[in-house]
């Protein structure tokens, strides 16, 4: 067998797995990503057949959708019609019960325990005391080298083991025919996909830590194969699985059932609202941008319950495709969706006046980082480990006490110890890759910082513009949580958006592109407007304004939007905890309790994403289940703005979408298990035990409120676009990417067409356009659940 054909073959079988993100940086996308060229229907049965996962929700997720009219009859029925299935709903969740036994014990366990050993060793970054030998000339030759001492490997010997990874495959395989190949290394992948992924990822990636050690998935199956064979283990998969999976075709009937009654929910009030005219022609005060992040849809109701604000959405890397790099240390982290390319790196200056002030801010981060690494390296190092420990025992002893007994104190004393650079520094966008050493850094020219303020203008659809606009990205805070970046911005790569919103707000503010902007486009932006960057905690809703240089005209105004930014917070977590007193202290004490579990629900129970004017929303609750993107469809006459909505943010939503599915319907392999049992590992990970495989999914408590109830509904999203239908369909039709997602649908596209009365349309399958109306169905006492409230707060 060619090398050329082991490569193609790698790639096929790569396709099988998704990538595991690390902990640092935990994106939330699609587990099954690879099969999204293949119809969702086709796909699942398939996945879950070689994953030895579940797919679909069990029969008692639907029979409580069912009792409380989250599935409801006038979709059911016409469904099961369909197929043939004539007897009452009771009856085929009676069936589809037999099928949820579980999941098989994984095959191979001794085979995956010593390779998950092996790369537990190889992959650490940092955690470990002593490292792995010989990590730099790659992981096939470090093993390669030190499998002989390892006692459970018996009778291998380094000149049994070819030199190449390539060598050992193509040897291992050409035991079996060409066209199994592609099959055997799937299955070898499959086995273990948390720890293949986070491989993928590495390689792909082409980490800092991947380049010093690095590692690929033809040195993995090489060295999983190479122990196979040493422990007679099976090289080839069975010819027949053990696992038959329940009835999917009733699975799928359920969950159409079930995301087409969401929908109606959803589409009704909505199309009320298209009709309703919009009466809110007085000037506003402020108008806040926050990302588009189903945390966002709530504090933006509460923020305009107080006065005369403006709410927008918008992703929340704003737009800056940038790495921000960070001034404490100096590592550099990507601050833009995964799925696009950095085009800037962004870092911190002083600003005038405050050289000082940030020399001070150096200093004590360096010694900071020193104490840490001081206090590691004397409960670590041997002779010191007993003493430190006996020294210190007391001094440690009293800050276990505080932070299990006083965990909102130590979070607010934790704040005002926070070393921020945003009091003396400014943000600096430079090209990506330049060096920031030099003195003729590749500072950016006017036209680029006007295309990146003009290009967030026109998403948003800004015709007039507020003395004060923010822009508030979001991040998190928690304690004791490995998961804790899971939380901060997908848009941002798992970081937290504030250094966009602060790298926007600053170009905005430069006279330089205001003038160009009225020169070149007509957008004129009155010089009483400031623009302000800010973060939105997610966990306390607590908003902060990064206003260090505003000028003293702003002042005042700036003074009575931090007090109502405030009322919005107390409203806000008063709703969100169900507390009529107190929730501000109890937001904060979540962030700061170590043993809390579940400091916030993040994105659960995401099931929607709304592409359209903020008059659509304004007026409804639609209770953090929805992303909220502004758009102006009379303002985009070509479509271009829709477009780069569509190929950017609404791909990463289906990404959030997909993993809160999967994580949901199969927390043990899709997700990472119950908190309560996880060891982290590597800094990069976490296992369930001290062993098994590394887990790529959110945790058990992010998606369920009991271990057997799930907290999140297990729905494909559904995106909402008020545009005419021609345009979106030209649109969908001449983007591959788009067009598979929507024609396997594993995402649902509709449209409010205004040009057709906001009458509302679904696209199919086939990607033609059908009415969403619902017909009647056989009542049998399962009404609908009420709509969306419509009510402010």
């Amino acid at each position: 067998m060619k090398i050329a054909s082991l490569h193609k073959n790698l790639e096929i079988a790569s396709r099988s797995i998704g990538k595991t993100w690390p902990l640092y940086g935990f994106v939330t996308s699609n587990p099954l990503s690879g099969y999204e060229t293949q119809p969702f229907s086709q796909a699942l049965p398939e996945a879950g057949r070689r994953l030895g996962a579940r797919v679909y929700p069990d029969a008692a997720t639907f029979r409580r959708a069912y009792a409380v009219g989250e599935i409801a009859d006038a979709e059911l029925l016409p469904l099961l019609r369909e197929k043939g299935l004539n007897q009452a709903p009771g009856h085929y969740l009676g069936q589809m019960e037999p099928a949820d036994a579980g999941t098989p014990a994984p095959a191979n366990r001794e085979l995956n325990r010593l390779t998950a050993k092996w790369l537990a060793a190889f992959l650490d970054e940092g955690l470990a005391e002593w490292s792995m030998p010989g990590r730099e000339k790659g992981f096939y030759q470090s093993w390669r080298k030190l499998a002989p001492s390892d006692g459970e490997l018996k009778g291998i010997s380094t000149k049994d083991i070819p030199v190449t990874a390539s060598e050992a495959l193509l040897a291992i395989l050409g035991d079996f025919p060409e066209e199994a190949h592609a099959g055997i290394l799937a299955w070898h992948l499959e086995a273990l996909p948390g720890w293949a992924g986070y491989i993928k990822y590495r390689s792909e990636e082409q980490t800092d830590w991947h380049q010093n050690f690095p590692v690929n998935l033809e040195e993995y199956l090489a060295v999983r194969l190479l122990m196979a064979r040493a422990l007679a283990a099976p090289i080839a998969p069975p010819e027949k699985r053990e696992w038959i999976p329940g009835s999917e075709v009733l699975a799928h009937i359920w969950l159409t059932a079930w995301e087409r009654t969401w929908q109606q929910k959803l589409l009704g009030p909505l199309g009320r609202e298209a009709h309703r005219r919009d009466d809110t022609h007085s000037a506003p005060d402020a108008q806040l941008v926050f990302c588009i992040d189903t945390r966002s849809e709530p504090i933006r109701r509460h923020v305009e319950a107080q006065g005369k604000y403006e709410t927008f959405g918008y992703a929340g890397f704003f737009g800056i495709a940038m790495d921000y790099k960070t001034p404490e240390n100096g590592l550099v982290r990507k601050s833009c969706p995964p799925i696009v390319p950095s085009a800037y790196q962004v870092q911190e200056s002083p600003r005038q006046g405050q050289s000082e002030a940030f020399a001070q801010f150096t200093r004590k981060s360096r010694l900071r980082a020193f104490y840490q690494y001081f206090l590691k390296r004397m409960k670590n190092m041997l002779p010191s480990t007993f003493g430190f420990v006996e020294g210190t025992g007391v001094s440690y002893g009293a800050t276990l006490l505080a932070r299990t007994w006083m965990p909102r104190w130590c979070y607010l004393q934790g704040l005002r110890n926070t070393l921020s650079p945003e009091q003396s520094c400014e943000p600096e966008l430079l090209a990506s890759g330049c060096d920031t050493r030099a003195e003729d850094q590749a500072h950016l020219g006017l036209s680029e910082k006007v295309a990146v303020v003009k290009s967030a203008f026109d998403l948003l659809g800004w015709q007039t513009f507020a003395p004060l606009v923010v822009f508030a990205g979001h991040g998190s805070h928690s304690a004791n949580n490995p998961f804790a970046s899971s939380l901060d911005c997908g848009a941002c790569a798992a970081s937290p958006g504030r250094h966009n919103a602060r790298m926007l707000a600053r170009l905005a503010n430069e006279k330089a592109v205001r003038e160009a902007l009225y020169g070149e486009f007509g957008i004129e932006i009155p010089e009483g407007t400031y623009f302000v960057g800010a973060e939105h905690n997610t966990t306390t809703d607590a908003i902060t304004l990064f206003d260090a240089d505003a000028p003293e005209t702003h002042l005042a105004r700036l003074g009575r939007l931090r007090a109502d930014l405030e009322k919005a917070r107390k409203s806000a977590t008063r709703q969100r905890l169900g507390l009529t007193k107190g929730s501000v202290e109890a937001s904060e004490r979540r962030a700061g309790d170590w043993a809390e579990t579940r400091p916030e629900w993040g994105l659960a129970r995401n099931s929607g994403f709304v592409i359209g004017p903020r008059s659509l929303t304004r007026n409804l609750n639609l209770e953090g289940r929805c992303f909220l993107h502004s758009y102006r469809w009379d303002l985009d006459p070509d479509g271009k703005a829709l477009e780069g909505i569509l190929q950017g943010p609404m791909v990463v939503t289906q990404w959030i979408n997909n993993h809160y599915y999967f994580a949901t319907v199969d927390p043990n392999r899709f997700g990472s298990g119950s908190k309560i049992t996880q060891n982290p590992t590597g800094r990069y990970g976490v296992l369930q035990g001290n062993g098994g495989d590394l887990k790529a999914g959110l945790p058990l408590q992010s998606v369920y409120l009991t271990d057997t109830e799930a907290y999140h509904q297990p729905l494909r999203l559904s995106v909402v676009i008020q545009a005419p239908k021609k345009r979106v369909a030209e649109l969908l039709a001449r983007n591959e990417n788009l067009k598979n997602l929507v024609a396997n649908q594993w995402i649902y596209v509709l449209v409010l067409d205004p040009e057709q009365n906001n009458r509302s349309y679904r696209f199919t399958k086939e990607l033609s356009l059908a009415p969403t109306e619902t017909g009647p169905a056989i009542a049998t006492g399962k009404p609908a659940k009420a709509e969306l409230a419509l009510a402010p707060c």
